[in-house]
């Protein structure tokens, strides 16, 4: 998988721009680094001065919100959740599916530590 170039490199591409030591693509072949980041870079950098990497990955939403895990911690008490009973677990999981509208795997739910 590809890796994000180094802050310092972007920096040091800002400020050879900067000090007009050459064309976006003399820059590009000295630091050996492809136009398209070139440009790209500079373009960040004039935008909103930021030369930071944009993150990588596109963001998972939990299954889980912060307001059903309260919930689902309450069902503690009831330890259906902690059995050892493949069945029951099952039924446990399926009523916490159905109280907070969500699909949920058997998996996910055994895994939790309470």
């Amino acid at each position: 998988m590809p890796v994000s170039y180094s802050k310092d490199l972007r920096e040091r591409v800002i400020m050879a721009w900067e000090a007009k030591e050459g064309s976006q693509r003399q820059l590009a072949q000295r630091f050996k680094v492809s136009l398209s980041f070139v440009r790209n870079i500079l373009r960040q950098y004039r935008v909103n001065g930021q030369i930071e990497a944009k993150r990588r990955g596109g963001y998972q939403k939990p299954t889980i919100q912060n307001e059903h895990l309260g919930f689902i911690q309450s069902l503690q008490q009831f330890s259906c959740i902690l059995t050892t009973s493949f069945v029951e677990a099952q039924h446990c999981c399926a009523f916490i599916a159905w109280s907070i509208y969500l699909k949920i795997a058997i998996n996910t739910v055994l895994m939790w530590e309470f």
